[in-house]
Parts: structure tokens; sequence; C-alpha cells
């Protein structure tokens, strides 16, 4: 969460503070604000070694949309590049889930788990043989990949056809919209079913080692 405040918070800070109080031109406050986010993923990937291929392909495609939009010196551009991280993501989601491997099972399964061993358990058997389950874990995964996709195209219009002082911070409501709705979709047609799911899963065994005492 820390994490996702700086990503989010810092650049726009910075973008207004350079553009409306140090006086910067579009452009460069939209570049220096672009700073914050790059730095903190290359820290990771870099030196604390905490990467996947997913956080090396989001600094990919950010440096090289930084590096169009400073070369074509189209502020727009610059802009409409906060969304290929999310174009990325949403694709891989996607494709994960076309190949059985939901991806954001992986997000999804702390938060279910809660740590309980036996519910961890649960999830592990649950995800390998029941076949509902599985099909929960892929409606989660659609629904996260088709969200995702509907903020980058969202933003990509923004960004080329809203003010860029107004889409500088707008940019960040669709992101929010977007992210309430998964969540608020995601509930019924996933995570509340496969919550019960885990818990009756978890259960079972302590009640099958009753029934064999009795």
């Amino acid at each position: 969460m820390f994490g996702l405040l700086l990503d989010v918070g810092v650049p726009i800070t910075c973008y207004y503070v350079l553009s409306k109080g140090v006086g910067l031109s579009v452009m460069a406050s939209l570049a220096w604000s672009s700073v914050m986010p790059a730095v903190r993923t290359s820290w990771s990937i870099f030196v604390r070694r905490s990467t996947n291929r997913f956080a090396l392909a989001v600094l990919v495609v950010t440096l090289v949309g930084l590096v169009l939009s400073l070369w074509t010196g189209d502020a727009r551009l610059m802009l409409a590049k906060d969304s290929g991280a999310t174009a990325a993501l949403s694709i891989v989601v996607l494709v994960s889930t076309l190949r059985g491997t939901p991806l954001m099972s992986a997000a999804l399964r702390p938060w279910l788990v809660r740590g309980d061993a036996e519910r961890g358990s649960a999830w592990g058997r649950l995800s390998a043989s029941s076949d509902r389950f599985k099909t929960a874990e892929r409606r989660y995964s659609v629904v996260w990949g088709l969200a995702l996709l509907t903020e980058c195209v969202l933003r990509v219009i923004g960004a080329y056809t809203l003010p860029v002082d107004f889409m500088v911070w707008f940019g960040t409501v669709i992101l929010g919209v977007c992210v309430a709705v998964a969540v608020a979709v995601s509930g019924p047609l996933a995570t509340k079913p496969m919550e019960k799911m885990i818990t009756a899963e978890a259960g079972a065994p302590a009640a099958e080692a009753g029934a064999r005492r009795r």
C-alpha cells in the first residue's frame, strides 16, 4: 500500500509543484514526476533483487514511453505512457487465465488464507482438484484483467482529449474507479464463493479426524 501511495501521490504532487510552483514547462514537469516510480522499481529489481518478470516489463515500458515522449516533445504521449504498465499487466493476466494459470490467484491467496496453515492447505487441495474452485480463480483473473484493460483504454482516450493539467490527477480517478468496480464485481463472482469453499475444506479434515476418534 505504501508503494502504491508513492507511485500515485508523489508524481502528481511533483507535477503541480514543478509546473505551478517552480514554473517548469509541462513536458519537464511530467518527465521529472515520472522519475520516482521508475527509480523505485529499478531499486527493487537491481538492488533488492525482489523482482519478477512483470516488474521488469513495467520498467521497460515506462522507460521506453519516457524516451519516446521526450523525443517527440508530446505531453499527451507522456500522459498516455502511464497506461503502458496497466496494459502490460492486463495482457499478462488475461493470457495467464487462458493458459489455466490465473496470475491474480497469487495476489488473492494471502487475503483468503490469512496466514492460517490449514486454510493454506485447503487452498492447495481445492486449486488442484476442485473444478468449481478453479473456475472461480479464472473468473477473478478475468474480472481484473478486463478492469485493467478498460483503465488503459480510458486513460489513453483522456490523455488525448482532456486538458493535460486535468488529466494528471484525473488519471488516478480512472484507476480508482476501475479498481473499485473490479472489487465489487469479483466479490460475488469469485472471492466470496472461494472463501466459503476454503472455510469448508479447512474444517473438513478436523471433522473427519473427530469422526474417526468416535
